[in-house]
């Protein structure tokens, strides 16, 4: 069992069923719950996610985002001390945006195994705190 973060975009394809993306992100999916492993993401993500729907003023939308997110098959990592720490020594070692360092930061801050992107850019970098990163395809770099 592994705990595995996923960047806020591999939620938007697989929410909004991005027709190049969308159907990988579901086999990625269906194989962490085969395997048991515990998904996880930052309450950024939920705040990125959620834009989409409040920019179409979609009440029902958000609504419904707010419960799968809220519900117990996604771990939400808090923005803690130890993040924030850990997102300033990103920023200033890193040229990644703020958003990518808040997830870079929660993922470290919370140790986990595997962080998936599809982020070229984010894939080529050494975060202490996470083990490896990977692509939606598992290409772990």
């Amino acid at each position: 069992m592994n705990r595995i973060y996923w960047d806020s975009m591999l939620f938007i394809y697989l929410l909004e069923a991005n027709p190049i993306f969308g159907a990988r992100v579901q086999r990625l999916h269906q194989e962490m719950l085969r395997r048991g492993d515990i998904l996880c993401t930052s309450i950024f993500t939920v705040g990125e996610v959620l834009t989409g729907p409040r920019k179409r003023d979609d009440i029902a939308g958000v609504n419904s985002l707010k419960k799968f997110f809220g519900g117990k098959e996604i771990e939400i990592l808090p923005f803690t001390i130890e993040a924030a720490d850990r997102f300033s020594i990103i920023r200033a070692g890193e040229r990644v945006s703020q958003a990518d360092g808040i997830h870079l930061a929660s993922a470290a801050a919370a140790g986990v195994d595997l962080f998936i992107t599809n982020d070229d850019k984010l894939r080529k970098l050494r975060i202490p705190g996470i083990r490896f990163f990977a692509d939606l395809d598992g290409k772990l770099s």
